[in-house]
């Protein structure tokens, strides 16, 4: 498989059941003596996670800098409004600048147009640091942003129990270990420098995806693991799972002069903005294909821009 990684700046696990429960009480031979039912003895308590100190420390970080996020007005969860304006040939350079370009392949061009071909199966798992509470919340997130994105492309989006074909893991500092088995089973081709980034990211990387296609056809998408750091806050979190899937669509870049968009890192905006709708419309947009490099698709790129404004062609 070939892989493509981009980030914010931005497993399966088999338990054994150790039944060994004592069945002379249901044989004739063993009856007590008092038919007074005995107490049952204690069962343990379940073990409590504590987090690491650096986890904790990590956590601590990102609740500071979301609080510091939101007092300077960033983080912005309202899509964009009047002090955002664009028209289509902003529409036009951004998706260029974020569908044709790695955020990891440095200024060449990518080489055509990635997208998913099939359906998206996405199922969300969990790291043992995180707590059932918080499992369903962030799941709840992940299947309300898949229905939102069959919505605006017109691709199917769903999430799934079974089956899966991207994978949005949600792991702290401390669940390194089952992270790096998990995409290890998830993606065995993939590099152990990319494999060591998605295990143990630098603070400075919010979350990351990596998507990408068979060796023969890498830009024809077929599986795609995301990873949301379960240190962050509830608005990171959720702005980390908007970017990232959103991302593992095929928008795989970054680009200063996408805006408003979380698709750049100024930490502007939080969650999918008007304008990233329209970016995501335009990818999956029959009239362009996998793998058209950026000449190829240029025309089309402007009608669907100037289409997705409501413009005259």
């Amino acid at each position: 498989m070939a892989w493509r990684l981009a980030h914010t700046g931005v497993l399966k696990t088999s338990a054994g059941l150790l039944g060994a429960a004592a069945l002379s009480a249901c044989l004739p031979f063993a009856q007590p003596e008092s038919l007074v039912p005995q107490a049952r003895p204690a069962q343990p308590e379940p073990a409590v996670y504590k987090p690491s100190a650096d986890s904790a420390q990590l956590a601590y970080y990102y609740n500071a800098l979301q609080r510091d996020l939101l007092t300077r007005g960033l983080l912005r969860t309202d899509g964009g409004g009047p002090d955002t304006p664009y028209d289509a040939e902003d529409l036009a350079d951004s998706f260029e600048a974020l569908a044709f370009y790695d955020e990891y392949g440095g200024s060449g061009i990518s080489g055509g147009l990635g997208r998913w071909a099939g359906p998206v199966r996405i199922v969300s798992e969990f790291g043992p640091s995180v707590p059932p509470a918080r499992r369903e919340t962030d799941r709840q997130t992940v299947t309300d942003f898949a229905a939102r994105l069959a919505r605006i492309t017109g691709h199917p989006v769903s999430t799934v129990a079974a089956r899966a074909n991207f994978h949005v893991i949600f792991a702290s500092l401390d669940d390194s270990a089952f992270v790096a088995e998990r995409v290890r089973e998830l993606l065995p081709s993939i590099s152990a420098k990319d494999l060591s980034l998605l295990a143990a990211p630098p603070r400075s990387y919010y979350c990351l995806v990596v998507a990408g296609g068979p060796q023969g056809d890498p830009l024809s998408y077929t599986r795609g693991v995301a990873l949301i750091r379960a240190e962050h806050p509830d608005l990171v979190r959720k702005s980390c799972v908007h970017e990232e899937v959103a991302q593992g669509l095929g928008l795989r870049n970054d680009s200063p002069r996408a805006r408003p968009s979380i698709f750049n890192d100024d930490d502007e905006f939080a969650l999918l903005t008007s304008f990233d709708e329209k970016l995501l419309q335009m990818l999956y947009d029959p009239r362009l294909k996998t793998g058209m490099s950026l000449e190829e698709a240029r025309p089309v790129i402007r009608i669907l821009a100037r289409e997705a404004m409501g413009q005259e062609l």
